[in-house]
């Protein structure tokens, strides 16, 4: 199960992901920061707890997948998969540059472990649930972990996709939302979003869990139950996240989905993560 085996603190684990994406925004002096800072606690878990893959074999055939079908959530997607030893350290500094293996939007074709091409909001999940259903005709026993955001719970797409997955009893996809409560125009409670989400993935035939996603106590505890559950269903988590978090300065921004930092607040960020570095 990947690098789970070591004796690193999911909290160091988090830390480092955190770290590594404020690395690779400093070389372009903006992005979608809060975003990575938020999921950075869920990420951990995924790749240090939950997820069966070979940091040195991205593609063997024995692995859980994990879709990211947010694709501006690139880096902090790249920040684990760094931390995972999947993609070199050394490549921060080409985040987002011309020939780069780690453009600001994900890509399939350029990225180890970058399953998916997100970008197209909305797609994700219905990549997800073909996956899943081609594993279960293989007789593959691989699990099926899909990131989308809370925005995307406004598109038609992934609620055909939500149906879909009923229909083919697919017990082997999670689906993972990253409610940060925040779009491009604003809370996403103001747009689509209003009814209790768990409730509602429930209400469609889905075992809904709902999370502190920055509580990794709530968030272990909600992987393992997704993964054990024994009922035929597909599993969802909503992941509760804080937009920056770690980052008080950050966190205290009224607009936070696309962040511009001035220079000098790239060391004071980093510097305000690396006194709380965790054991």
């Amino acid at each position: 199960m990947g690098a789970s085996g070591s004796n690193v603190s999911l909290a160091r684990r988090a830390w480092a992901i955190r770290r590594n994406a404020l690395l690779m925004g400093e070389v372009q002096g903006q992005g979608y920061i809060g975003q990575a800072l938020g999921v950075a606690d869920v990420l951990a878990v995924s790749y240090f707890h939950a997820l069966r893959y070979r940091p040195d074999d991205p593609e063997w055939e024995g692995r859980d997948r994990f879709y990211l079908s947010i694709g501006h959530y690139a880096i902090a997607l790249y920040s684990a998969l760094i931390e995972a030893g999947i993609l070199p350290e050394d490549e921060i500094g080409t985040y987002g540059m011309d020939d780069s293996r780690m453009p600001m939007s994900g890509m399939a074709a350029y990225t180890p472990g970058m399953e998916i091409t997100g970008g197209s909001l909305g797609h994700g999940l219905g990549i997800a649930v073909g996956a899943a259903l081609g594993l279960k005709r293989k007789e593959n026993p691989a699990f099926v972990y899909n990131m989308l955001s809370d925005g995307e719970l406004g598109e038609g797409s992934t609620w055909e996709a939500v149906m879909s997955a009923v229909q083919w009893k697919l017990d082997n996809l999670i689906a993972i939302v990253d409610f940060n409560n925040q779009q491009a125009d604003g809370p996403t409670t103001q747009a689509l979003a209003q009814v209790p989400e768990a409730a509602k993935w429930s209400a469609f035939g889905w075992f809904a869990q709902s999370v502190d996603g920055n509580d990794l106590d709530a968030v272990v505890a909600a992987f393992d139950a997704a993964r054990a559950h024994d009922g035929p269903q597909p599993r969802v988590i909503i992941c509760n996240t804080k937009m920056c978090k770690g980052i008080p300065f950050l966190e205290d921004r009224e607009i936070t989905h696309f962040i511009r930092v001035e220079p000098d607040e790239w060391a004071k960020a980093l510097s305000i993560l690396d006194e709380e570095k965790p054991q």
